[in-house]
């Protein structure tokens, strides 16, 4: 899967698309009882993301930590 720099805007609505169907994907599956997975791959979203698209990662950064809340101690 390739990621386009945050300057390239003839491609950002596609990668903010589908970080959005991403999003809800993982919220679903947070509330199907699968928290610790969601959070998973949540992470593995803002990992990729920190360095290029900036925006998106703070979507992901903020739906993560909603999700730890979820997991048990």
């Amino acid at each position: 899967m390739t990621f386009t720099a945050p300057h390239d805007t003839a491609t950002a609505p596609i990668t903010t698309g589908l970080s959005t169907v991403l999003l809800e994907s993982l919220e679903a599956l947070a509330k199907a009882g699968k928290a610790d997975l969601a959070c998973q791959q949540a992470g593995r979203a803002c990992a990729v993301l920190r360095e290029r698209d900036m925006a998106n990662w703070k979507r992901f950064n903020a739906l993560l930590h909603r999700l730890v809340r979820q997991l048990p101690a």
